[in-house]
């Protein structure tokens, strides 16, 4: 019988297709998607204290946001990459290059300098978040629900810790000072390569020619409406994880309540996360999302409506059914990819951080002329834009 890493090398030669859920090397690729996105989470938290060092707008401050996903413009191009060669040192290199730009952005002298270090972060994305999900989709077998979910459970759950460690090295070192938490991601870069340096991303499109045109052809019945659905959803998912701890600070005062309050909407994302793939095995994509695109607007009428206990437990559904929303489109993705699956998957990650960077801009210009309460009605009513969409995607 093959250890298991003879067997992990066969999958991902096509020697192993089909064969088994290979949960370990699946949890490394999860624990890599956490300390990635543990670094790439800390602007939100940070955001008030930036907007009061730089005299920002919040129409400027969401524009950092669409700086940072600008690099997702050439995700088809590394997606096609990744479909003709091994690229896993992407996936290596990604967690250092996120860390190094994005623990100095308390040091940025300007707004300008702060642009420049966010889109240097921003390609690092690139690089992790259009290789990764496809090695997982590989592992997974005929599970590619259960596997997303586990691997987008790693970037949830940094999500939920990212504000609370960015909050705590600035009270320990100050904004300009906490540069150090760096070196996290540099050793982690290490014990990824140590770990997937023979792991590499399967060949699918080797003996085909392969373009971003063709993918789109290929996928459009699929990628027409999640781009629409990512639209909508876009207006609620950029008004709390952008704007969240800007709102609960301007209320409360209180940095740590906000990041807090971000922390929660986030932990509630991984439980969403964790269950709404291996749901969509079994119970159908469409059906998962129309329940969680029902859930989410509706909920965040509650939370700008209310307040108190009534308003935390809104927020906490809002978190647990907007989030679930990604590893269900993902592997909706994979499974019509057809032999394009990282072209494709840069496709979907393409559209997907370039709804989020513009709608972003929108939903900032919206806070700086009504308000953040009203801006949170308006992105819910958004929302429920998406959900005749869901109707379009195919049963199966």
């Amino acid at each position: 019988m093959k250890p298991e890493s003879a067997l992990a090398a066969d999958k991902h030669t096509g020697a192993g297709d089909g064969a088994f859920f290979q949960t370990g090397n699946i949890l490394a690729l999860s624990i890599a998607h956490f300390i990635h996105d543990v670094y790439s989470s800390f602007l939100a938290p940070l955001l008030p204290l930036l907007i009061e060092k730089l005299s920002m707008s919040l129409t400027q401050a969401g524009f950092l946001t669409t700086v940072m996903q600008i690099p997702a413009l050439i995700n088809p191009q590394l997606g096609v990459m990744a479909d003709r060669i091994s690229v896993r040192y992407f996936v290596i290199l990604a967690p250092s290059i996120t860390a190094v730009p994005m623990s100095l952005i308390g040091m940025a002298p300007s707004y300008g300098v702060l642009l420049i270090l966010l889109f240097i972060a921003g390609i690092s994305v690139s690089m992790f978040h259009v290789p990764a999900p496809v090695m997982v989709a590989e592992l997974s077998a005929g599970k590619k629900g259960r596997g997303m979910s586990f691997f987008m459970t790693g970037g949830e759950l940094a999500r939920a810790i990212g504000p609370l460690a960015a909050v705590a090295a600035v009270s320990l070192f100050g904004l300009k000072n906490f540069y150090p938490v760096m070196i996290f991601g540099l050793l982690s870069s290490v014990w990824l390569y140590f770990k997937f340096r023979r792991l590499p991303v399967k060949k699918t499109g080797s003996k085909r020619k392969l373009s971003v045109p063709g993918t789109w052809r290929g996928l459009r019945h699929v990628l027409r409406p999640l781009t629409a659905i990512l639209i909508a959803r876009g207006f609620m998912h950029a008004s709390i994880t952008a704007f969240l701890p800007t709102y609960i600070k301007m209320e409360t005062n209180n940095l740590w309540l906000a990041s807090i309050a971000l922390t929660l909407f986030e932990a509630a994302g991984v439980t969403g996360v964790l269950t709404a793939g291996s749901i969509s095995d079994w119970f159908g994509r469409r059906k998962t999302l129309l329940l969680s695109l029902m859930g989410a607007p509706l909920f965040l009428f509650l939370f700008a409506l209310t307040d108190g206990w009534l308003r935390l437990a809104a927020l906490l559904v809002v978190g647990f059914t907007l989030l679930s929303t990604t590893p269900v489109m993902l592997a909706l993705v994979q499974e019509n990819a057809g032999h394009s699956p990282a072209a494709a998957n840069g496709l979907f990650m393409m559209i997907s951080f370039i709804a989020r960077s513009a709608v972003v801009v929108v939903v900032g210009f919206i806070a700086d002329r009504i308000g953040l309460n009203a801006t949170y009605l308006i992105s819910a009513a958004m929302g429920l834009i998406g959900i005749p969409f869901v109707l379009m995607l195919p049963r199966k």
